[in-house]
């Protein structure tokens, strides 16, 4: 059973990000001082006296603009709305109510689910500030300071009694982050994927600014898809919040099982793309190559051949890249790309036996034996594996600074060709006989 969903809503600028991050545990939701910054719901987990739920942020609604994106944004908090359990609505404490918060009021009385009047900025608390949040029809006001933390026990405690009882822990999910250049079309290939509109998708370019988590199943298998605002050269990102979108992705990046990294086949990889994978082979990430927008090339025969020889040059430093030429809009071959995603993490996770590891390195270090230097050659005694995702191997040796790059690279073609590690990087690790086995 899935957790039991907490939606914040309310007008922009009331403070529902920072009350998001207090209940996170951690600064997931971009906060800065300007209407409209939160565009799309984020989610994260947290557990309130032992119960466990998601907890969604949206951004601001306002009911009565004919504005693109606000209709956008207001579209995202009626899906919020409709998927959660519980509904926090935020109203500040420091300014009169407006037309707005009875708007938005009267727009939750309609949706008959709990709802929990959330009064924020209230930093010296008196019975008498809250009397005429009564109006909204709500029921009781909460006092809270989200800057301070004050207060946020109490909504908690309100809003789990509304749970079910015997929620049941979600097993592990599989977290996809879904990262590249903007324009690439993450959005769209996130939202082929869940089979709605998740995400905000126009053509305004930097549409999605944060990392949104959307759990979902498909053929069995569970996920957390991790949408990211698009990575930009750090030339070109001169908005703060742009530039903490950026950070956000990386982040993205840090905390995935798996990325898919999201290309333009009409563009090409570019110079900021290989920046983008590089980033994803040094964190030791498996990863996927999702060539997108696939419809939109003229093609023969040898079309697909000469992409992967100009991605093969490309990512030298990767060859073990995995790739997928898909359409996103059209959803040409987008079935594919989970499967992808399921084998590389599949092949992050392989472990080999050491008796079988130690067989073939031995046997490979006989075949060709590394050169000496100064009169020394290197020796290796012993290999192991200690960890996965990357896998990595620890060679224990006669002396480590006598292992060079070339020889380094020997050791893990002979690995690849032998186990298949397609689609994840694989560390090699030398250490002095002696130093301990599995010390990394």
């Amino acid at each position: 059973m899935s957790n039991p969903l907490v939606a914040i809503v309310g007008r922009p600028n009331v403070g529902k990000s920072t009350l998001f991050n207090k209940i996170a545990g951690r600064k997931i939701s971009i906060t800065e001082n300007r209407p409209g910054v939160t565009r799309d719901r984020l989610y994260a987990d947290a557990v309130w006296r032992g119960k466990k739920f998601t907890v969604v942020d949206t951004g601001g609604i306002e009911l009565n603009s004919e504005d693109t994106m606000w209709r956008e944004i207001l579209r995202q908090a009626d899906a919020a709305i409709d998927m959660a359990q519980v509904i926090l609505l935020m109203v500040d404490g420091r300014e009169e109510l407006t037309s707005s918060d009875y708007d938005v009021a009267e727009k939750l009385r309609r949706c008959k689910k709990p709802v929990i009047l959330v009064v924020n900025k209230i930093d010296n608390f008196s019975h008498d500030k809250l009397f005429e949040y009564y109006a909204l029809g709500l029921g009781e006001p909460y006092a809270v300071s989200a800057e301070h933390s004050q207060g946020i026990g109490d909504v908690l405690d309100e809003a789990v009694s509304y749970f079910e009882s015997g929620d049941e822990e979600d097993p592990e999910r599989l977290k996809i982050a879904v990262v590249g250049k903007p324009n690439a079309g993450k959005s769209s290939l996130v939202n082929r994927l869940l089979g709605f509109d998740r995400s905000i998708v126009t053509d305004i370019a930097g549409t999605t600014r944060d990392a949104i988590d959307t759990p979902f199943e498909s053929d069995g298998h569970k996920y957390m898809l991790i949408d990211t605002a698009g990575i930009r050269k750090k030339k070109n990102v001169t908005d703060d919040v742009e530039y903490y979108s950026v950070l956000r992705a990386f982040d993205a990046v840090r905390r995935a099982d798996v990325c898919l990294l999201v290309v333009d086949s009409t563009e090409g990889l570019t110079e900021q793309d290989v920046k983008i994978i590089g980033y994803v082979h040094e964190q030791g990430k498996p990863s996927v190559i999702v060539m997108n927008k696939w419809d939109l090339i003229e093609k023969d025969t040898n079309t697909v051949n000469r992409f992967e020889q100009k991605l093969k040059t490309d990512l030298s430093f990767m060859d073990y890249f995995q790739s997928v030429y898909i359409s996103a809009k059209t959803g040409q071959r987008a079935e594919k790309v989970l499967a992808c995603a399921q084998k590389v993490y599949a092949n992050a996770n392989r472990r080999v036996t050491t008796g079988t590891l130690n067989d073939l390195i031995l046997d490979a270090v006989r075949t060709n034996e590394p050169a000496s230097v100064n009169g020394k050659r290197l020796r290796v005694y012993y290999c192991s594996q200690p960890s996965v995702c990357p896998p990595t191997f620890v060679l224990f040796v006669n002396d480590e600074t006598l292992m060079h790059f070339s020889y380094r690279r020997y050791l893990e073609n002979v690995l690849r060709r032998s186990f298949d590690f397609s689609g994840t990087p694989i560390r090699i690790v030398t250490r002095n006989r002696g130093e301990g086995e599995g010390v990394l």
